[in-house]
């Protein structure tokens, strides 16, 4: 490193680092843990009775929802709406494939 490097590094004495963490961020942190373990759980025992084509489903299912995010996002970049996803299906497809999306969409 140069010298003009070394004065952009800060020391311990500069920064100071607190405890910020709030009941609610400690609250979030735990129920983001269960929600894992139950997840992780489940799919176990789906995998033990199922077998391992099971696995190829998982990852099947993983990588089409995948390349359906990332078209979602495409789309918000080509053409950003004030909507959901919703307003694309109604755009793109038609007027029809919008309602049945949006509705859909409420009852799950």
């Amino acid at each position: 490193m140069t010298g003009s490097g070394l004065s952009q590094i800060q020391t311990s004495d500069q920064t100071k680092l607190t405890r910020g963490l709030k009941s609610r961020h400690i609250e979030l942190i735990a129920i983001g843990g269960a929600i894992g373990v139950g997840l992780f759980l489940g799919s176990a025992k789906a995998i033990q009775n199922g077998g391992p084509g099971l696995i190829l489903g998982y990852a099947f299912g993983g990588v089409m929802i995948f390349f359906i995010m990332r078209a979602l996002g495409e789309l918000l970049l080509y053409r950003p709406v004030a909507g959901s996803f919703v307003m694309y299906a109604d755009e793109f497809i038609g007027p029809f494939a919008g309602f049945a999306t949006g509705w859909s969409y409420w009852f799950m």
